[in-house]
This record gives C-alpha cells, sequence and structure tokens, in this order.
C-alpha cells in the first residue's frame, strides 16, 4: 500500500463522511427552508466536521500505536507505513483546515459561537483519547459528546443558535449513543481487564452494566415525542421515529435478557440502525 494510502485509512473516512453529515442534518433540523441560501455555510460546516474527525482518528492512532502494534499490526502506524511523527504532523494539518473553516463560518456569521464549538469537540475528543479511554463511564460519555456536538455546530451554521428540535435530537444522541458504549464495554470486557479500562462491565459485572446501559435507552426513547407535542415537525415525524422507539424496547428487552458477550455486539449493531431510522424520522418531519 502507497504512503497515500495509508493516510487515508488514517483517516477513518466513513467516520469522517459521517460527522459532515451529521453537521448538514443539524443544518437541516434547525432551518430547512433557508439551506439553499446559505450553501456555503454547509459546506464550510461539512468540512470542519470531516477534518476535525479525521484529524482525531490520527490522534487516537498515535497513542494507540502500541496496543495496535499487538491487535492491529496492520494500521498504518504499527505496520510502519506511517511514522507517529507523520501522523502527528498530519493530525495538526487537518485540525488547521478544520478550524479554519469554523472560522470562516464565524466570520459569515458574526458570531464566535461555531469556532468555539468546533475546538470544544476537538477537545473532546483528544481528552477521550489521551486520558478518557481507561476511565469507563466518563469516557463514554465523552464519546457521546462528540457525537452530539456536530448536530449542534450544524444548527449554529445556519441559525446561529441551537433550535429545540436539534437539542432534542442531540439528547437523542448523546443518551442512546451512551447505552451503545456500555453495550461496546460488555463485548470488549475481557480485553478492558487487561488493559485496566474502568468500564461499568469490568467494574460491576456484565448484568449491571447491561441494566445501565438499558436506562440509557429508555431515556432517550422518552425523549423522542417531545418535538411533536411541541409542534415542532410534521406528522411525517411519527411513523419512523415509532419504528425507532420499539426497536430501542425490544433490544433492551434483548440484552437484559441475555448479557452474554455475543449478543451485546448483535445489540450494539442493532441499536446503530434503530439511531439512523430516528435520524431520518427528525428529518423528515422537519422537512415535511
Amino acid at each position: 500500500m502507497s504512503k497515500l494510502g495509508g493516510y487515508f485509512r488514517l483517516m477513518r473516512p466513513i467516520n469522517c463522511l459521517m460527522m459532515g453529515f451529521a453537521v448538514i442534518v443539524g443544518a437541516a433540523l434547525a432551518t430547512p427552508s433557508v439551506l439553499s441560501l446559505l450553501w456555503l455555510n454547509l459546506i464550510y460546516g461539512f468540512i470542519t466536521g470531516f477534518t476535525l474527525t479525521a484529524s482525531s482518528m490520527a490522534i487516537n492512532d498515535y497513542y494507540d500505536r502500541e496496543i495496535d502494534a499487538i491487535n492491529e499490526p496492520k494500521r498504518p502506524i504499527p505496520s510502519g507505513l506511517i511514522k507517529p511523527k507523520e501522523a502527528l504532523a498530519f493530525a495538526f494539518t487537518l485540525t488547521t483546515v478544520g478550524l479554519a473553516a469554523a472560522y470562516l463560518t464565524t466570520t459569515y456569521l458574526k458570531n464566535i459561537s461555531c469556532f468555539a464549538i468546533a475546538i470544544i469537540a476537538l477537545t473532546a475528543f483528544v481528552t477521550y483519547t489521551t486520558v478518557g479511554k481507561q476511565s469507563g463511564l466518563p469516557g463514554n460519555f465523552l464519546v457521546s459528546l462528540c457525537v452530539a456536538i456536530p448536530f449542534l455546530y450544524g444548527s449554529y451554521t445556519v441559525a446561529n443558535a441551537i433550535e429545540p428540535t436539534v437539542l432534542i435530537f442531540a439528547s437523542m444522541a448523546f443518551l442512546s449513543n451512551t447505552g451503545r458504549e456500555i453495550t461496546k464495554g460488555i463485548v470488549d470486557v475481557k480485553g478492558d481487564e487487561m488493559q485496566n479500562v474502568k468500564t461499568l462491565a469490568v467494574l460491576y459485572g456484565e448484568k449491571n452494566a447491561a441494566v445501565v446501559a438499558i436506562i440509557f435507552y429508555l431515556l432517550a426513547v422518552l425523549l423522542t415525542p417531545m418535538p411533536w407535542m411541541l409542534n415542532l415537525v410534521s406528522p411525517w415525524f411519527i411513523p419512523l421515529v415509532a419504528i425507532t422507539d420499539f426497536g430501542l424496547v425490544a433490544s433492551s428487552f434483548m440484552l437484559l435478557k441475555d448479557y452474554s458477550r455475543e449478543n451485546a455486539r448483535r445489540v450494539k449493531k442493532i441499536v446503530l440502525l434503530w439511531f439512523i431510522v430516528g435520524l431520518l424520522g427528525f428529518v423528515i418531519g422537519a422537512v415535511g
């Protein structure tokens, strides 16, 4: 593989695209009627989400290079394709591009909020990568914050504020992703014990971790009626979000009944599907 291919893998392009897309979704939820007029802000927002995520992935691989040398020896750094210092320089370049795009958005809006949110997002992920991974639940919260922030950022790029629909969806994303991260801790419990990662599954056992994960899933479900009750979305919102709610409740029962490593892995994957369906429901409800 070429060095260019190594940098490409270091970025995790699918993750970057998802975060860039999340910014646009946040904008669509905030003010769908004016998106065509603010297309430049959407481009800047996508670039910010994409490049800061790519930078975070590179920093993550830099800090995990010794562990990856054992568990993932074919990754760019442990394989020798990318040197550690090159990965840091690449991360710095990506960070510069992302913050520059955030600054351009800030300049257009005449408000420092977008730039500040970009700094917060980057700080949260770097904190997770450097010290948060070992902390268990606080680390789960940091990851969920990184998942929720792009939606809030997207709202600011077009509305210069966090609109209620976006705030509700971002809160749902935070809660459901926290549940998913705790579930992931059940899947990784053996490896985490060896690396002294203090997940709930390691500290209190798989069953108790499953119960806490379920609480977060159900809290996310409880938030879903709010956009409809507050008259923030159209009736098209209801069917897809009802599917999401049913799916999260069903997944919760699955995990409570069987909190084995194999079933937790299945639930972790299924919950991501319900999240995507809910995302579509919010977008359709906002645009419809």
